[in-house]
């Protein structure tokens, strides 16, 4: 195989990865907010289960290829932190992005009809942001976008430093195997069921730009950019700063302590 053709092979894959992320992620945010009663009324941690299991499948599906990166942050703190091209940072953004589109036109092929009752039925209209809650994220009850930027560093933080101890080859107790793929799902689920109510735990900039790029192209407008209340920075920005952060906090706090096999 030539580099190009795997470099071709590995844009593909960091496509289809957050796709798969999205049509799951969104459909279950879809099925939360569209339907009365919600089947996820008392019981948010099932679709905080949705997003966590929608990244282990991404995993399992593309891990071999690219290894997965699936979010801008991650792909930028590789990139600092553990060696991974910086020739390759641009175009695998571009590639996540572009995947978060498909991943959103997959979601509106199965839930158009029921956007539009839904609209219909509460008399709100897609400018005005009917129903763009399905799609992308957006601040909960008493929270400024301002608030919300510093949540999605504190957030997106975590998940890197996570990421980063459970892929770690010195971690004698990281899980072994293909079972990373699960526990970084568990992860990415552990932050919605504690903090998802804030802003939608977007902790992953194409997981919103993507489905955002969509939906204002689909009617949305002003509702997508620049978002209700001028928000569309603060899921792209706050992860960026997380990632370094928290794959930084993991290089130099835990890293250098870990025991080193002996030559």
């Amino acid at each position: 195989m030539s580099p190009i053709t795997k470099f071709i092979g590995e844009l593909i894959s960091e496509a289809v990865a957050v796709a798969i992320i999205i049509f799951i992620g969104c459909s279950s945010a879809a099925m939360l907010l569209l339907y009365d009663p919600s089947p996820y009324q008392n019981a948010y941690w099932g679709v905080a289960i949705a997003w966590g299991l929608s990244v282990t499948f991404a995993i399992y599906a593309t891990g071999s290829v690219s290894g997965t990166h699936a979010n801008p942050a991650v792909t930028l703190a590789l990139a600092l932190y553990r060696g991974f091209s910086w020739r390759k940072v641009p175009a695998y953004c571009m590639a996540q992005i572009f995947g978060g589109i498909c991943g959103a036109v997959l979601v509106y092929c199965l839930y158009s009809p029921v956007i539009d009752h839904y609209n219909t039925t509460h008399h709100i209209t897609r400018l005005l942001g009917g129903s763009a809650g399905v799609f992308v994220t957006s601040p909960g009850l008493a929270i400024t976008p301002i608030h919300a930027f510093y949540d999605e560093i504190l957030l997106t933080a975590f998940l890197v430093f996570s990421i980063f101890a459970i892929t770690e080859s010195y971690n004698t107790v990281a899980p072994q195997a293909n079972s990373g793929a699960f526990m970084i799902g568990l992860v990415v689920a552990a932050i919605g069921a504690s903090a998802g109510y804030l802003e939608g735990w977007a902790i992953n900039p194409a997981r919103d730009l993507g489905p955002r790029i969509f939906i204002y192209l689909a009617g949305w407008g002003p509702s997508a950019f620049p978002g209700l209340p001028n928000y569309w920075w603060v899921p792209i920005g706050g992860p960026f700063i997380g990632g370094i952060l928290g794959g930084g906090a993991y290089q130099l706090l835990i890293r250098p302590f870990l025991p080193r096999p002996i030559v």
